[in-house]
């Protein structure tokens, strides 16, 4: 784990579903620069987590901070709030949630346009270069239609990345891709892990995961069971069910 400051902490958070505890008592602190990938069990919590930690979902219990700042998470959160923080953390998720009638490149600038109060001149050259950086400045003029899945998803990377985040939640990005296509999309991710981006991934990429993350988390039941280096976690982990869990992606 790289040693700086935290830059993201989560303390007891829970966050209930029809009687159902989906996230229970979750404490996390997360380093500036941090690549933190999340395993475990289908129904374990960690999408959730993700959801609870940028306010998709908000929490019960608990209180989440960003750069010291702790998130009024006890009601309502006021638009301006939830504007603030998702400009400081950006979501990628499993679906790429493009608008299908805008092309490419304006599904990259409008967010810009509309959060950052950035001209359509300035957006769409932060846009290209994005473009450029996923691979895709080819793509600028199309429609999201006519883009592979993999193409999508890096889309929605830059989409995200355009807001200029300090930290990037990734929910299993590649599960609805094809092998080949998730491989586009793992490649851009560790090209952001390699410039310091904080990044908590949860991920079934167990390769990705012990190359690329700096920390290792498993979750069940809504718990944390287990953390630490990805390969201490993977070769001896100390937990039962994450030994069944680990078994059982090995054996497929």
């Amino acid at each position: 784990m790289k040693q700086a400051e935290s830059i993201l902490s989560l303390r007891d958070v829970e966050k209930t579903f029809a009687g159902h505890k989906a996230v229970d008592g979750v404490s996390l602190d997360i380093a500036r620069g941090e690549v933190v990938a999340v395993i475990g069990p289908s129904g374990s919590g960690k999408s959730t987590m993700l959801r609870c930690i940028n306010l998709l979902e908000v929490p019960d219990s608990g209180t989440i901070s960003v750069d010291g700042k702790n998130l009024d998470t006890s009601g309502t959160v006021s638009a301006r709030d939830l504007t603030q923080l998702r400009r400081r953390v950006g979501m990628v998720f499993q679906s790429f949630n493009l608008f299908p009638h805008m092309t490419v490149l304006r599904n990259i600038s409008l967010p810009q346009e509309r959060v950052l109060g950035r001209s359509r001149e300035e957006a769409d050259r932060r846009s290209m270069e994005l473009l450029e950086r996923v691979g895709l400045q080819q793509k600028a003029d199309a429609y999201p239609a006519k883009c592979s899945g993999g193409q999508q998803q890096r889309v929605a990377i830059a989409r995200a990345l355009a807001l200029d985040p300090e930290i990037m939640l990734f929910d299993e990005p590649t599960s609805a891709l094809d092998p080949e296509l998730g491989l586009e999309v793992l490649a851009v991710m560790r090209q952001l892990a390699d410039t310091g981006m904080t990044m908590i991934v949860v991920t079934h990429e167990i390769h990705f995961a012990a190359t690329v993350a700096d920390r290792l988390i498993v979750m069940a039941d809504g718990r944390i069971l287990e953390q630490g280096p990805p390969q201490q976690v993977l070769d001896d982990p100390q937990h039962a069910r994450t030994r069944t869990f680990l078994s059982a992606i090995k054996d497929r």
